[in-house]
């Protein structure tokens, strides 16, 4: 009877944490792989998706997931429709004026353009970048002619189609769709440093959840686990940039 009523008490106590666990909605775009993307069965998967359920599952929050088009993902992040971004979204000083951004999760990697050819002139020709990118105000300070679009699919098919001499993206996003574009394109050799790496996004008002957000990726950089999920086959392989000893200082 006694070890009955100790599992109904435990039982008890587990139900009332879930019951005052704090409810968190993380907006994202869903069409930004490996970062996060659609599956067959419509379900909203990838990199971010299982590293922000960890997030979650470390700062004891619940967690929602909601799709939302990247060309309105600050303004609706700050109108209240969720209450964080990860969406792939850099780290920039341009961005920090508007949003606060948690410490970075993914480290500050290479941008690239792909074209058809080697040769394309990427200095005085149309260059492709998503709306909104720092990729795009990259292009637009360089000289070459920006052509913008809503997803990073349509970038791509610009250069397929000649509207564009190049796409300029995350290379990460890049190195996959020309491994199976069969040869059509190529990565050009002209990679770019930019931004701070890769955050959460959240209301500057949000202090307390941001703290959360925070001691959770810290956490996962001291035990090794955010570096062995971004070195996954599935999503940035183990050629990838990762934090190493640098995300272990303050362990």
């Amino acid at each position: 009877m006694k070890t009955k009523i100790l599992a109904s008490g435990a039982v008890l106590a587990l139900m009332a944490g879930m019951a005052s666990a704090q409810t968190v909605r993380l907006g994202t775009e869903g069409a930004y792989p490996p970062y996060n993307f659609i599956n067959d069965a419509g379900e909203i998967v990838g990199f971010e998706v299982e590293l922000g359920n960890e997030l979650c599952k470390r700062a004891g929050l619940t967690c929602e997931w909601v799709q939302n088009d990247w060309d309105s993902i600050i303004p609706n992040l700050q109108s209240g429709n969720y209450d964080a971004i990860m969406a792939g979204m850099s780290i920039t000083d341009e961005r920090e004026e508007v949003i606060d951004f948690t410490q970075n999760y993914i480290p500050p990697a290479s941008s690239s353009y792909v074209g058809l050819t080697a040769d394309v002139d990427i200095k005085g020709g149309v260059v492709a970048a998503q709306t909104g990118t720092i990729q795009a105000g990259y292009v637009a300070e360089s000289g070459a002619t920006l052509l913008e679009f809503a997803t990073p699919e349509e970038t791509v098919a610009a250069v397929k189609s000649g509207e564009a001499v190049a796409v300029f993206a995350d290379k990460d996003y890049l190195v996959p769709v020309v491994a199976e574009s069969g040869g059509e394109l190529v990565m050009l050799d002209a990679d770019v440093q930019l931004g701070g790496g890769v955050g959460m996004g959240l209301r500057d008002s949000d202090d307390e959840l941001r703290g959360k957000f925070d001691a959770a990726i810290k956490s996962m950089k001291c035990d090794g686990s955010l570096d062995a999920l971004i070195a996954r086959a599935e999503y940035f392989g183990p050629e990838a940039v990762v934090f190493g000893d640098a995300g272990k200082e303050g362990c």
